[in-house]
C-alpha cells in the first residue's frame, strides 16, 4: 500500500507534461459547445449507470478474509478483461462507427466491474455513499499525473468523513475531460484500418486492467483504515 500510494502520490515526469500540454492545446481548439455537449453525454451516461434501477448489485461478502477478498477480485477482473478485449477486438475490426459505439459500452463494463469489487470487498453499492467511492475510483484511475494527487486525496480516509447526498456539487466538466484525455490517443489507434482490431482488444484489456488494480488497492486501502 505505501508502494502504491507513492506511485499515486508521483509528481508528473516529463512525458507526462508534455503529453498533457499536446491535449491542453487540442482541447483549447475545440469549441466551448462541444465541451458543454461531451460533458452533458458524459454526465447522463454515467449518472444513468450509477443510479439506474436496472443495475444489480450483489451481496457484499461479509466476515471474508481480506486475502480471499483478493483472491476473488483477481478472478473477477479477469473475465471482466476478456470480455472488453472481444469488445475493443470486433469494435477495432468494425471501422469507426463501431469504435465510436465502444465508447459507452466500455463506460458501461468498467462501471460494472466496480460495482462487483464493490460487493467483493464488503460495500454495499446500492448505497449512494458508495457509488460516489465508485467514480473516485475510476477517476483515480484515469486521471492525468497532474490531477491524480487531489482525486486520491478524496479516497484516502474516505470512511472518516461525511458525503454528499447526490451529485449537484460533482465536477462532471473535469471527469470527463480527464476520462477522454486517458483514453484519447489510445482509442484513436483503434481507427487504424487492419491493425485496428488487435490495437483495440488490447487497449480495453488494459484499461480494465488498470482499472481493476487501482480499485483492488483503493479498497484495500479502506480496509486497513478501517
Amino acid at each position: 500500500m505505501t508502494h502504491w500510494r507513492a506511485a499515486m502520490l508521483k509528481p508528473a515526469g516529463a512525458f507526462d507534461r508534455a503529453t498533457k500540454d499536446v491535449q491542453v492545446r487540442i482541447t483549447e481548439l475545440i469549441p466551448e459547445r462541444v465541451h458543454a455537449t461531451l460533458t452533458t453525454l458524459v454526465e447522463g451516461l454515467t449518472r444513468t449507470i450509477l443510479t439506474g434501477a436496472d443495475i444489480t448489485t450483489a451481496q457484499p461478502l461479509i466476515g471474508v478474509p481480506l486475502a480471499e477478498r483478493d483472491r476473488r477480485a483477481f478472478t473477477c477482473i479477469d473475465g471482466y478483461r476478456k470480455t472488453a478485449a472481444v469488445e475493443g477486438g470486433v469494435a477495432g475490426a468494425g471501422g469507426f462507427w463501431l469504435a465510436l459505439a465502444d465508447f459507452p459500452a466500455l463506460l458501461v463494463l468498467k462501471m460494472k466491474l466496480l460495482f462487483d469489487l464493490s460487493a467483493i470487498y464488503g460495500h454495499e453499492a446500492d448505497r449512494f455513499s458508495e457509488r460516489l467511492f465508485i467514480l473516485q475510483l475510476f477517476q483515480l484511475a484515469f486521471s492525468s499525473a497532474q490531477h491524480r494527487p487531489q482525486v486520491f486525496a478524496g479516497v484516502e480516509g474516505w470512511d472518516g468523513r461525511e458525503h454528499p447526498a447526490d451529485f449537484e456539487h460533482f465536477d462532471w466538466r473535469t471527469f470527463q475531460q480527464e476520462y477522454r484525455d486517458y483514453i484519447d490517443l489510445a482509442k484513436l489507434a483503434q481507427l487504424i484500418p487492419v491493425v485496428g482490431a488487435p490495437i483495440g482488444a488490447f487497449v480495453n484489456w488494459r484499461l480494465l486492467e488498470k482499472l481493476g488494480a487501482t480499485a483492488v488497492n483503493g479498497y484495500r486501502l479502506r480496509a486497513l483504515k478501517a
